[in-house]
């Protein structure tokens, strides 16, 4: 197999950076995206907060116990959309193999040196430049032979720098790299390996296919393959979206029922307009219920046809959310998901009913036109 080149394209601080290059005033100081609030949650957080240990996904609680000066800044995700675009069609320049993991990163297979700059370390700088001429914000790259390479790579020269992986390099670049710094193993997985004595790649290389499976199933052969500098997966330009979904965090916990419901319908309202300005619509409701003691539960049905209108989002997630209540505990946060895109069956689902009768019965009385596919 030809050596592939592939960049990781991360912007630095994204949602942060944007309010700080809009807001003149907010530069050099410590700013987190999201709300200051008692249930609030980090959404990012700026270079200058992160020296205070403040991180993304942190409740907002401890972000200010560790910051005091920490300025709150209110999330505007269609401005974060917008400048995510502008990156992409900058990086469409290069090659037609774009991979977009979220808003801000972007896996690039420049194997095809479509600009002539010889080399994807020089590809990757050019890139960044254009990125900071263009929008003011600064990027940092991965350059290596795979994804899992190129993805590490990206994290070791930030913020606004590049770093190359070398097939040459790999070998020693994983043997001393921590288990927890692998990208794809997560904090439990990590947690289990260093258990079983697995602290760095070179412990990981070292453990025997049949050892890994045992305590491991079917990832076994994936973390030997990226202990051993081995990542096959292709860059997929253009990947369907998988599902969509929208939760809340509330400011107090819910334990009535008619509150409870009335969040799921907010919620379910804000998955539907994202799924009518898509034009993407699912056949898989799932609903998730986070207690006030952090215990989590998911509900989820799938449906014979796409559900293509907004009343019969709501009526399937209202009644999801019904088989949790009524409950003695409170609940600090609620979501809906939408997933199992059917396009094929959109031009229809508008003009079936997804009930038989005239009026939605319960989930229920619709067992009969409802597959199950999960919960607890």
């Amino acid at each position: 197999m030809a050596l592939r080149k592939i960049i990781h394209v991360d912007m630095d601080a994204f949602y942060a950076s944007v309010e700080q290059r809009d807001n003149p005033d907010l530069r050099g100081r410590p700013v987190a995206v999201g709300h200051a609030a008692k249930r609030g949650v980090v959404a990012a957080a700026s270079y200058e907060a992160r020296a205070f240990g403040v991180r993304s996904a942190m409740p907002s609680t401890t972000a200010m116990r560790r910051c005091a000066e920490l300025v709150f800044v209110a999330p505007r995700f269609e401005v974060y959309r917008a400048v995510s675009r502008q990156i992409h069609a900058i990086l469409s320049h290069y090659t037609a193999l774009i991979e977009p993991l979220s808003l801000d990163e972007a896996y690039l297979d420049v194997t095809q040196d479509l600009r002539g700059l010889q080399t994807a370390f020089a590809t990757a700088k050019e890139i960044r430049g254009r990125i900071l001429q263009e929008s003011g914000l600064t990027a940092s790259a991965g350059i290596s032979y795979n994804k899992f390479f190129a993805k590490l790579a990206s994290s070791q020269r930030k913020p606004n720098g590049q770093f190359v992986i070398t097939p040459e390099m790999g070998p020693d670049f994983i043997a001393s790299l921590p288990i927890g710094k692998f990208h794809g193993v997560g904090p439990v997985t990590a947690a289990k390996m260093q258990q079983l004595g697995i602290q760095t790649g070179a412990d990981l290389r070292a453990k025997s296919l049949v050892f890994l499976q045992r305590h491991f199933g079917k990832s076994a052969e994936w973390y030997l393959g990226i202990a051993n500098g081995q990542d096959d997966r292709p860059v997929v330009a253009d990947r369907p979206r998988k599902s969509s979904g929208s939760e809340t965090t509330f400011a107090r916990d819910l334990t009535a029922a008619d509150e409870i419901e009335a969040g799921i319908k907010a919620i379910a309202d804000e998955v539907w307009t994202w799924c009518e300005k898509a034009n993407a619509f699912g056949r898989t409701v799932t609903v998730k219920v986070k207690f006030a003691d952090f215990r989590q539960v998911t509900r989820s049905r799938s449906f014979p046809v796409s559900i293509a209108r907004h009343d019969l989002l709501q009526q399937a997630s209202i009644e999801l959310v019904r088989m949790v209540l009524p409950t003695v505990k409170g609940v600090r946060l609620l979501g809906v998901t939408v997933s199992n895109f059917d396009r094929a069956l959109v031009g229809s689902a508008g003009e079936l009913p997804l009930f038989d009768a005239g009026e939605a019965p319960s989930l229920a009385d619709a067992a009969s036109i409802i597959a199950p596919t999960g919960g607890g």
